[in-house]
């Protein structure tokens, strides 16, 4: 296994995708037939990519099982148990996603073990954890790129509900201001979204009627407004109000942790993550919804936002820096006539080009693999060198040199 592997990609079809955004990236003029959610790019058994192979098209995890060590490494391969351990995706919101977390490791093997026992299918749709792993992950806007994530500061939602507030939220807002410092988001959101239906669909009509007035001065209000326009009557209408809403810029990106409440809004981004499809939701969603599972795995901190912006690392590279131990998440551009080389010590990589058409060099053996503008590749590790060259941006995923586990 020395070869550098062109992939196919499955597209995820879910109501809240687009018909153009992922079909014009891939470079298809005309829409889709259904919405496009995601492209996944890796080797998840729910739907690994396809890499070309000896003139033949095979199962990502099923040629990594083969591969092991010549495609992740020795020491990846040792340390994630011969598996892939990043899911590298395109993901397109035409519509908001469901409020949602992602449990921690031990919560996840805990909950996983759990299910398995009361004999819940793994495709159940009240199951919460599809599998035993973690889910931090980075979302990297490709687009401007509207998401919620984590909770204000409590001063920030008490200013912004102040504008809304009805004697129905009343006894929920006053949580903010517990005696307790430590219980006040907790119990705040747990009378949230336990809220009982007639009190919350009478004082979120009345929030609503209220965030119309204010909608030109905040974008949080105008959320409300397009959320109550999509969800009706779900206590989730106003995260923009306790979650801090971020609006990211092409090139911008987040790093979300385990258990950090947050949704997408709009846009089309890069996203890579542990190779976990566990989510629990809390609310925006017709799915399955376990308040007390949810409520169990958040962290109930308040936070400032924290946008990445990429380091540079070389002429060609700039590196996201995030927390994560499974991924490293950067950018290469070309142009100018420069071109980018890979080091020595690294693991397997995946490389989507968003724009150009880059040709890669195996410095070993001097074979050549062009890609244009919606295509991607996988580089083995038993390729010691490699060089890209053309004109092109290309959006990288690898492991980190030096996995460290994360005591966040």
């Amino acid at each position: 296994m020395n070869q550098i592997c062109l992939l196919k990609n499955m597209i995820q079809e879910y109501a809240w995708g687009s018909r153009t955004l992922i079909p014009n990236l891939l470079g298809n003029t005309a829409p889709s037939e259904k919405p496009q959610a995601e492209l996944w790019m890796g080797a998840h058994p729910k739907s690994p990519s396809l890499a070309c192979y000896d003139g033949a098209w095979h199962p990502l995890d099923r040629l990594i099982q083969k591969y092991p060590v010549e495609i992740l490494n020795e020491k990846v391969a040792g340390r994630y148990s011969s598996r892939l351990p990043y899911l590298f995706k395109i993901l397109a919101a035409e519509k908001p996603l469901s409020i949602q977390a992602h449990p921690s490791r031990d919560q996840a093997a805990a909950g996983f073990e759990r299910e398995n026992l009361q004999k819940i299918p793994i495709d159940a749709g009240n199951r919460n954890y599809r599998d035993a792993n973690h889910k931090p992950e980075c979302i990297c806007a490709l687009s401007t790129y509207w998401a919620l994530c984590g909770f204000r500061p409590i001063p920030e939602m008490q200013a912004l509900f102040s504008k809304i507030q009805t004697p129905e939220l009343d006894p929920i807002i006053e949580k903010l201001s517990d005696r307790v410092e430590s219980n006040r988001i907790p119990l705040f959101f747990q009378n949230l979204i336990t809220w009982s239906p007639a009190e919350r669909a009478s004082g979120l009509g009345k929030a609503v009627k209220k965030a119309e007035q204010y909608a030109s001065q905040h974008p949080a209000f105008e959320w409300i407004l397009r959320l109550h326009a999509e969800y009706g009557p779900d206590a989730g209408i106003l995260s923009p109000v306790f979650l801090n809403l971020v609006c990211l810029q092409p090139g911008q990106a987040l790093f979300l942790f385990s258990g950090e409440l947050h949704a997408y809004l709009s846009g089309l981004g890069i996203e890579l993550m542990a190779n976990s499809d566990n989510v629990l939701r809390g609310g925006l969603t017709p799915k399955h919804v376990d308040v007390n599972e949810l409520i169990k795995i958040l962290r109930f901190e308040e936070k400032e936002t924290d946008i990445l912006k990429p380091v540079s690392v070389g002429i060609c590279e700039k590196v996201y820096s995030t927390w994560a131990e499974e991924f490293v998440l950067s950018v290469i551009t070309l142009e100018n006539g420069l071109s980018y080389e890979s080091g020595t010590d690294r693991s397997v990589e995946i490389l989507f080009c968003t724009d150009g058409r880059p040709t890669f060099i195996n410095l070993k053996n001097g074979r050549q693999t062009s890609i244009s503008k919606g295509q991607s590749v996988m580089v083995p590790a038993s390729i010691p060198r490699y060089r890209i060259e053309g004109e092109g941006i290309l959006y990288k995923a690898g492991v980190p040199e030096v996995p460290e586990i994360s005591s966040r």
